[in-house]
């Protein structure tokens, strides 16, 4: 039933007005003054406002009565410059007396007709400039977080929901990851447990979208009714993202909302904005799945493939760098070779397979124990490398000696507590008159570990 509030101080015509369209079956509410009229519709959702002239053009009163409701004016008699002022408070339409029922009823009906149309074009206009976003957006950036952020919010920005969220669920898991949720760019990562959430498990197993108009009685819903119903979440709808035949990392949509289903003119527009953004997300996943493999394979391609620390080749780079900026700045630099004693008995005793775990745990031990600042390397063999940039000879021999003790106490896991290890180590520290190259450094760090360990091993020896 339509609301209809009547504004007339002629207290007889306002009777008679009430009446006439109270036979017509509306919802009628009449006031012979203005301020208690001002004061219903503030408080409570009118449909049609009529409004007597001129007394409603009342300067004081324009600006609380003007909005998105249709305002017709009641004429007496046509008077100059009434209607010209009406039109430009925003009252458009007039009844004039003397009127008949059937012109009032028409009169509402095309008001009610005009306010529907006026509401749909906005709508669509919003939803329009929203799809102009997204594909404004999506169509610069690779970066998929963005996308599905900006895509959630968008949602929200258009339709009233209490949640809007992107979800990511992995072949075969039992758990859901919201990957992008309206409220927040900083609310991601979340963990859902499927088991609650019947309606994303029915679109994984059919790939197609689920619509819930009312949570407590579509049978979907039925062993989380009562979880659900206290939250007020009347609707939901589950879109999958597909491009071409395929989810897309069975991404899905999720809207839900309080007080009524959603309506067929939202769902398209969800759906539209799912299909809008697929192609790009399909795009910026493939970028960011290459880039991933380009900074895997560059990671590996630095990395010794056995203890996971850096090989020979970045050594060599990084050393380059180091010694250049100690010639530069004059500033200290040191190497320090290691070399873990008697190794080779560790192969004959336990065999190769546990010779190359207490390689893994001596490297895991090494990098635990040296500064954020220093490069350690695997040389070779059972040999490793440490660079200690802006350390003097007088810095380094403490930190040799600290790294001995460290492996000399380790109990290794891979020979079970039964056999105890220990290390030589050659230190040499630039500026030296013997050192005129970076690769001058591991030559003479080189001599020291070998006098080491040929003078009883377990020793630093610092050259010269």
């Amino acid at each position: 039933m339509k609301h209809i509030v009547i504004f007339d101080p002629d207290t007889k015509h306002l009777s008679s007005f009430t009446s006439l369209l109270k036979k017509k079956n509306y919802s009628v509410h009449g006031f012979n003054a203005i301020e208690k009229a001002i004061i219903h519709i503030k408080n409570s959702k009118s449909d049609i406002i009529f409004l007597r002239l001129p007394e409603g053009l009342k300067t004081k009163y324009l600006n609380l009565l003007n909005g998105n409701v249709p305002h017709i004016g009641i004429l007496g008699k046509e008077k100059e410059g009434v209607i010209r002022k009406a039109f430009k408070a925003g009252i458009e339409e007039f009844i004039i007396s003397p009127y008949t029922a059937s012109e009032v009823k028409l009169k509402i009906k095309y008001c009610l007709e005009k306010k529907h149309r006026t509401e749909t074009i906005e709508k669509e206009k919003k939803y329009l400039k929203a799809l102009i976003d997204i594909t404004s957006l999506v169509s610069s950036t690779l970066n998929s977080y963005e996308i599905l952020y900006f895509i959630v919010k968008k949602i929200a920005e258009v339709i009233p929901v209490i949640r809007c969220s992107m979800i990511r669920v992995e072949h075969g898991q039992n758990n859901a990851e919201v990957v992008a949720t309206f409220e927040s760019p900083r609310l991601k990562n979340l963990t859902l447990e499927l088991n609650k959430y019947p309606e994303i498990r029915e679109a994984l197993i059919k790939k197609k979208p689920i619509i819930i108009s009312d949570v407590n009685s579509d049978p979907i819903m039925t062993d989380v009714k009562d979880i659900i119903s206290p939250l007020g979440i009347k609707s939901i709808i589950v879109l999958p993202v597909f491009y071409r035949d395929t989810v897309i990392g069975t991404l899905f949509l999720r809207t839900s909302r309080s007080g009524r289903s959603f309506t067929e003119d939202e769902i398209m527009f969800c759906r539209t904005v799912a299909n809008t953004s697929a192609n790009a997300l399909y795009n910026a996943f493939l970028y960011e799945k290459s880039e991933s493999e380009k900074i895997r394979f560059g990671k590996l391609a630095i990395t010794d493939y056995l203890t996971g620390l850096y090989n020979t080749r970045y050594l060599y780079n990084r050393l380059e760098e180091e010694f250049s900026r100690a010639r530069r700045y004059n500033m200290p630099l040191t190497c320090l070779m290691l070399d873990i004693d008697f190794f080779k008995r560790v192969n004959d005793t336990y065999g190769h397979k546990t010779g190359d775990k207490v390689l893994k745990e001596f490297a895991q031990l090494l990098k635990k124990h040296i500064r954020k600042s220093d490069i350690l390397a695997r040389y070779g063999g059972e040999e490793f490398i440490i660079l200690l940039p802006n350390t003097s000879k007088e810095g380094a021999e403490p930190e040799a000696e600290r790294l001995c003790h460290h492996i000399k106490n380790h109990k290794f896991k891979s020979l079970k507590g039964q056999h105890s290890l220990s290390a030589s180590i050659g230190v040499v520290t630039y500026p030296h008159k013997n050192i005129n190259h970076s690769g001058d450094l591991i030559t003479l760090a080189d001599t020291a570990l070998f006098k080491a360990k040929h003078t009883g091993r377990a020793k630093i020896v610092i050259h010269p």
